[in-house]
């Protein structure tokens, strides 16, 4: 294996080869996801979320104000960044005078996934590439389109922030592949900034790209990139926390970029120059440097936010901790997963590994065995907090898929020498199903989901919802505020025009406990903690994750009960299309008459 420089036959064969799994990737994509378009319906709350966020600001929020409006009167604070929000206002912008404000919300929802999706398909070939040449690099972006964990983050529809933390995390390692000069660092420093400003749940794959080249600079003593990358990072962080928060740069926070993480960045940058200052004095000074900054890093979180040493979530209720966080499966580490599932996220690391090993073993020593080791170490990095936290896996994914085509690349050599059509195409196929396990993991989760879904029976008299969507059918009651389940309520706010109590977002813990409460408490302690909320309407979806587990957790609980068909004195009725439900409350007669709601106002 060697590798050469691209000339211009190669850079065709190559754009090409990206342009053309794209596109096979993007049909079979819009055709699974038509039925969504055309509602639509969003696969995540969050991504219903984005577009509530993108749509407020267009209507006039403000750039530093991200906080949800209609969420539990008002005062709703988030922790997002609008750097995502820029590409899905342009786009809904320049589409508005062709197709429409509505419409084209559906269009940027389905155009900017894609766009990642290229964009990711363009990095790891370049990658792949680099480091082995055109045919194993065109096999590279069929990797990519048969990986499930990096289709699910970049279909139509899915436009919360993961995409991009791929993305990002992809030009980091690719700089850092190239010549150790002033501007990759630069690149690398610039590309992790905007990804821990989209994201501070990028901060361990950006420690360890960052840690990583850090060391081999002290190790080897040479190249301009070290320095250049983290005073780049700590001065692109803090330049894009200015331009993201605004009034509010001072305010600390351990979800989020905030004075505490800047400062790390600040006093690892310093530790960086210390090494090159005592560079001359050999490799272990320059390593003492390196160790220094760590301490600086480590002493400004301590100093500026200590309570972020215990987690953004240690300060949850009982009842969110068990009912909110414990199920959010994303955020759980992969013993936690499902046998298929955890298959899905690890597999194509798992053998990127493999294929990275066995290229650098091969490789001849030099540049190109340092390049390949460079990148197994982040691939084994990647697999390591994949393994502790589950939505990690996509990166993970990401950037096993060049060492995964190198050995796919192998196999595939192999089995054409194969004599006899039918064993030497079981053997392509064979090869494909080794490279990326995730493909048959994915099947026997859908046929376990069908048949889980199958055996969740509700009452007799219930409709079950098929999704969250089904909650759009509440536009049909006069503007209102709906005191409705955690899961559901994004796509309730995105596709009618009432408010509601709480979503699944920590930084509202308290309205959070304060539904998961009602939803599980008798009905007469239900009524005073839902009173308290001045809300309209009672809502629910039947069927869904998380109204089973109040039912389980709460058998006479208030959604119990209302799942059964029982009669609450205080909740009447209100017919609905589909199979959402909901009640309106009734107040005592004592009481002042219903009032306006906010979104009456």
């Amino acid at each position: 294996m060697t590798n050469t420089l691209p000339d211009s036959a190669d850079r065709r064969g190559l754009m090409l080869a990206v342009l053309g799994g794209w596109l096979f990737a993007a049909v079979i994509l819009l055709a699974i996801s038509a039925s969504a378009i055309a509602r639509p319906f969003y696969p995540d709350a969050d991504d219903a979320m984005r577009i509530l966020e993108v749509r407020d600001w267009l209507a006039g929020q403000s750039w530093f104000d991200v906080a949800q409006h209609r969420l539990n009167g008002g005062h709703f604070p988030m922790h997002w960044s609008r750097l995502v929000d820029l590409p899905l206002a342009a786009t809904m912008l320049s589409l508005r005078p062709l197709l429409g404000a509505a419409h084209a919300e559906v269009a940027a929802a389905v155009v900017v996934p894609l766009l990642t999706l290229l964009a990711i398909m363009a990095l790891v070939a370049s990658i792949t590439h680099r480091l082995a040449g055109l045919a194993p690099a065109r096999l590279a972006v069929l990797v990519v389109a048969f990986a499930p964990p990096l289709l699910a983050q970049a279909r139509p529809l899915r436009v919360d922030h993961h995409g991009w933390q791929i993305v990002l995390a992809l030009v980091a390692v690719r700089a850092l592949l190239t010549a150790p000069t002033a501007r990759s660092g630069a690149t690398i420093g610039l590309a992790l900034a905007a990804l821990l400003t989209v994201s501070l749940e990028g901060l361990p794959i950006a420690a360890a790209i960052a840690g990583v080249a850090t060391l081999v600079w002290a190790w080897r003593g040479t190249g301009r990139d070290a320095p250049a990358l983290a005073w780049t990072l700590f001065l692109g962080s803090a330049a894009l926390h200015v331009a993201t928060r605004g009034p509010a740069i001072w305010a600390p926070a351990c979800d989020a970029m905030a004075p505490g993480w800047i400062g790390a960045l600040g006093g690892a940058a310093l530790g960086v120059t210390a090494a090159m200052a005592v560079s001359r004095y050999g490799r272990a000074a320059r390593l003492g440097g390196v160790a220094l900054g760590g301490a600086l890093a480590g002493a400004a979180v301590l100093l500026l936010s200590p309570a972020c040493l215990a987690g953004p979530f240690a300060t949850l209720p009982p009842r969110v901790f068990r009912f909110w966080y414990m199920m959010v499966l994303e955020g759980r580490p992969l013993w936690e997963q499902g046998v298929s599932w955890a298959a899905i996220t690890v597999g194509l690391p798992v053998m990127g590994s493999i294929g990275a090993l066995r290229a650098r073993r091969l490789a001849s020593p030099g540049d190109l065995r340092n390049r390949w080791t460079l990148l197994l170490a982040i691939q084994l990095a990647a697999l390591g907090i994949a393994i502790m936290v589950n939505r990690a896996g996509s990166t993970a994914n990401a950037l096993a898929a060049p060492g995964a085509a190198v050995l796919l690349h192998d196999l595939l050599t192999r089995a054409r020498r194969i004599e006899g059509a039918g064993r030497r195409i079981l053997a392509t196929v064979a090869a494909f199903l080794l490279i990326s396990p995730g493909q048959l993991a994915s099947f026997v989760l859908i046929t376990a989901s069908d048949d889980a879904a199958a055996t969740n029976r509700l009452p007799h008299h219930r409709r079950a919802c098929g999704d969250a969507g089904d909650m759009a059918s509440l536009a049909t009651l006069p503007a209102a505020t709906m005191f409705a389940p955690l899961d559901v309520t994004p796509a309730l706010l995105v596709s009618t025009p009432h408010h509601a109590i709480a979503g699944g977002y920590h930084r509202n813990a308290p309205a959070m406990d304060r539904f998961i409460h009602a939803f599980t408490a008798p009905p007469t302690e239900a009524r005073a903690l839902i009173g308290a909320t001045g809300a309209d309407y009672v809502v629910a979806c039947p069927g869904l994750n998380e109204l089973q587990l109040y039912r389980i957790a709460a058998p006479d609980g208030l959604w119990a009960r209302l799942e059964r068909g029982d009669r609450i004195d205080w909740l009447q009725p209100v017919h609905l299309p589909g199979p959402a439900l909901a009640w309106r409350v009734i107040r005592p007669a004592d009481a002042p008459p219903l009032r306006e709601s906010p979104a009456r106002r």
